[in-house]
């Protein structure tokens, strides 16, 4: 007899962003195919690879040049559920979390707090629906990431002004989103990772700069000739924007979090919220292909992508062990 776990094949448009996640799926002892999605085929007839699939096709992908990556993702999904494959953040998921106004509404439902949302398509949409706002609205693209698409506007004029500029872009599909703007007393907003119904760690993300927050080291490179154990000194949460949280996993929060993921069939997430003035928190989005910063990790003690591949382990083998097969 000897043991067996199931190969892993992971989906994903980014490959600066797979090497942690790689990593932590080997140490568990997983054998992993990458599976680059920008072009290809789907055969319907045609079965998919046995194993467990993980979804980590990211909204930005149009960034980085991959414009048929979130389109191909969709029938992939489809077709590998279709034939009965595990896929962790599944197609509910992903269609979830390509767009801020279904995240508007699922949280809505599950009775979390929102900011005012708005969906408009074209100019005089866009228009009218700034009308609407009483005070300060941000615009953010409705496929977004990487804070595209936020600008904050006090008024519609300042709106108009932006649209007849040269630097306007609508984002796919031109779906934007207006959103009333919650004016924090500090700079920062707070993101809670969910790993397969548990909580991970939470973490403040400053807003100092801008709202580019993505906390993978990718994004985040250390300073040239600094190594990590003097980065945590001088820097103890990374590269300046990231720090730890005293959001517990019993804040009531929290669980609101927990048990929309479980609803949901979200298995994993960072889900980020702002504090205004008078103490009430505001969601406002939902990142699936989550990423961990390792410096601020490391101070913290929690390896997020060691956690997300804790979860593969059980969701492979539920009883905590390795399934044995005759040699």
């Amino acid at each position: 007899m000897r043991p067996t776990l199931p190969n892993i094949h992971v989906l994903y448009d980014n490959p600066a962003w797979i090497p942690p996640l790689l990593e932590a799926l080997e140490r568990e002892g997983f054998r992993v195919r990458l599976v680059h999605v920008n072009e290809g085929l789907v055969d319907p007839s045609t079965l998919p690879p046995e194993g467990i699939w993980i979804n980590r096709i990211s909204p930005s992908s149009h960034t980085r040049g991959h414009v048929h990556t979130v389109e191909l993702a969709r029938q992939l999904l489809y077709w590998l559920e279709s034939h009965g494959r595990r896929v962790i953040n599944g197609l509910g998921a992903f269609e979830l979390e390509m767009s801020k106004l279904r995240q508007d509404l699922v949280l809505r439902r599950h009775g979390i707090r929102t900011p005012r949302t708005v969906l408009a398509v074209g100019r005089r949409h866009l228009l009218e629906a700034a009308a609407t706002f009483d005070g300060p609205f941000i615009t953010k693209h409705d496929q977004g990431g990487k804070g595209l698409g936020i600008h904050l506007f006090h008024n519609p004029g300042e709106l108009e002004r932006h649209l007849d500029g040269d630097g306007f872009d609508a984002g796919p599909g031109a779906r934007m989103i207006l959103q009333q703007y919650i004016r924090a007393p500090e700079p920062f907003i707070t993101r809670v990772e969910i790993v397969g119904g548990r909580f991970a760690f939470a973490m403040r993300s400053s807003t100092a700069d801008g709202f580019e927050l993505c906390p993978s080291d990718a994004c985040n490179p250390m300073p040239s000739g600094t190594d990590e154990e003097a980065t945590l000194e001088v820097c103890p949460a990374g590269p300046g924007l990231f720090s730890p949280s005293p959001v517990a996993e019993d804040d009531p929060l929290v669980q609101r979090y927990i048990r929309l993921c479980n609803e949901e069939g979200i298995e994993i997430a960072g889900i980020e919220f702002v504090r205004d003035a008078w103490g009430h928190r505001y969601t406002y989005d939902i990142n699936g292909t989550t990423n961990y910063n390792q410096t601020l990790g490391a101070r913290i003690g929690v390896d997020g992508m060691g956690e997300v591949a804790r979860y593969v382990r059980r969701t492979a083998t539920p009883d905590g062990r390795l399934r044995p097969i005759a040699s």
